[in-house]
């Protein structure tokens, strides 16, 4: 898509594609072996509790001894895409007609 080594500039190639200079340029870290050690632990207990949210992985994960914080928790889940299963009431108004 975007060469470096074209005669070409990258700025000019990026404006040509319709793509930002910062996506041309970015490089995603890699996961760490300690996130990767906690999410693999976060996906057992989903499988075992799909009802527990973040909050309630926090505590069992501080259980276990992982220190770790909700939301670091919350933006794991959300990177593996988990979410918590629960009944969502439903609410349905009739209306005469």
């Amino acid at each position: 898509m975007i060469d470096r080594t074209h005669k070409l500039p990258v700025t000019r190639q990026a404006e040509l594609l319709n793509v930002s200079r910062g996506s041309v340029y970015y490089l995603p870290k890699p996961v760490s072996t300690a996130d990767f050690a906690l999410m693999r632990r976060i996906d057992a207990l989903h499988l075992e509790l799909p009802f527990a949210g973040s909050r309630m992985l926090r505590d069992l994960l501080h259980q276990e001894g992982f220190d770790v914080g909700r939301k670091h928790v919350a933006t794991l889940m959300r990177k593996m895409g988990i979410e918590a299963l629960y009944v969502y009431l439903l609410i349905c108004i009739k209306t005469g007609g």
